[in-house]
């Protein structure tokens, strides 16, 4: 019997990602003039229209606006016919200073304790699988390289000239019995604007001739056996901010983990590192990952939750949903707090979250990517997880 298990994304000209990387790339231009920038700023895309709004506490000065038109053109929303384009939209701005309560509880001797405490209250999860070299989901990991690939045919091929800048994957991946070994890519799906009067059948032609084959891995793509929807509706010619509103944070489960796992419900674009939303769920992925490649286990999620105001987690939990062989799940996660500091000036200053690079994450997710910005991919705390385990086991013995 199949088990099937499917993951989507969208490009970087959906309208929630657009608001994502226009709130992410105001985040960098503070953090490059005031690294102490206190932000939270939310963006609406919608008809000829972006609205910014939100708290922000800095020493910089950062002209929103033409950030936002810069963002957008950069993603291909340069056309006036498509009815929002980074020249002819109107950009509405309503932005004030971060709470004093919140600032205090997060400010080092500021609130109730000495230390810089988490920005809110809540829970945020990380994930790491051994499916792929970047230890994601492979179903994710898919549909992520297929949007991204169409934004590449679009901005630096003649392949596929009727493309816009919106559009969707979804990737749905047949395993074993096991439920753990992938057998094939089962069914895919490409939602793609397109210009006016171009044949979804030229569409769906290009997709498998251009699209597929340079993504999809050939020991799991049997082109026979694929089940594929291109442009399912018929007609995807109305889209981008004009097409449906976007807003900041819509985008979580792309964002993360695409399903698998678990999700806290934080988003992260727009929010400096001092929202745990943000800084702790990478913090989070850091030690999962680290986790998996020691060798531990062949699937974790780690749980990690905070208050406002207090440093220290009030909880570390670790599952690794039965693949772990030598150790329990509890002991992990006693390890886990033996190697990682999971305080928030901790994070910040081992992650090195105050240094520009958030516009980057805004599209195509924030985990299994590559470069010196996705510090908490790195792989640097493996051999202080083995050796922390071969201290307890000692101990126990």
């Amino acid at each position: 019997m199949a088990y099937l298990f499917t993951s989507e994304s969208v490009s970087e000209g959906h309208p929630d990602k657009v608001a994502d990387q226009i709130s992410d790339a105001i985040l960098d231009a503070l953090l490059a003039q005031d690294s102490r920038s206190r932000v939270a700023v939310e963006t609406l895309v919608t008809t000829g229209l972006v609205v910014l709004s939100g708290e922000v506490t800095t020493e910089a000065y950062v002209d929103v606006q033409e950030v936002a038109r810069r963002v957008i053109r950069e993603i291909g929303y340069t056309d006036p016919a498509l009815r929002f384009d980074a020249d002819s939209c109107g950009v509405v701005t309503s932005i004030h200073s971060q709470s004093p309560d919140i600032s205090q509880g997060v400010t080092a001797g500021a609130g109730l304790h000495a230390e810089q405490g988490a920005g809110d209250q809540g829970m945020m999860f990380g994930y790491a699988v051994r499916e792929t070299d970047e230890l994601m989901p492979i179903s994710l990991s898919l549909a992520h390289r297929l949007v991204e690939e169409l934004a590449r045919i679009r901005k630096e091929t003649d392949l596929m000239p009727y493309l816009r800048p919106d559009a969707k994957s979804q990737v749905t991946v047949e395993y074993e019995d096991d439920r753990r070994t992938v057998r094939r890519v089962h069914t895919v799906v490409i939602s793609t604007q397109h210009d006016d009067g171009v044949d979804r059948a030229r569409i769906e032609r290009d997709v498998r001739e251009h699209l597929l084959p340079a993504v999809l891995p050939a020991a799991l793509f049997d082109a026979e056996r694929l089940t594929l929807h291109v442009n399912p509706t018929g007609n995807f010619v109305i889209g981008g901010p004009h097409g449906d509103t976007g807003l900041t944070g819509r985008k979580i489960i792309v964002d993360t983990y695409g399903g698998r796992g678990a999700h806290g419900g934080g988003a992260f674009s727009g929010k400096d590192p001092s929202k745990v939303d943000r800084s702790a769920a990478y913090a989070a992925r850091w030690v999962a990952k680290n986790l998996v490649a020691a060798g531990f286990a062949d699937e974790v999620l780690v749980q990690l939750a905070y208050a406002i105001g207090v440093a220290q987690p009030v909880s570390v939990n670790v599952n690794t949903f039965g693949t772990s062989t030598t150790l329990s799940d509890d002991d992990l996660a006693l390890i886990v707090r033996d190697v990682f500091d999971l305080t928030p000036r901790a994070i910040i200053s081992k992650l090195d979250l105050l240094r520009p690079r958030y516009q980057q994450t805004a599209a195509y997710g924030h985990f299994g990517r590559a470069g010196d910005a996705f510090t908490w991919e790195r792989l640097d705390q493996v051999d202080a997880l083995r050796e922390a385990a071969e201290s307890r086991r000692a101990v126990a013995a």
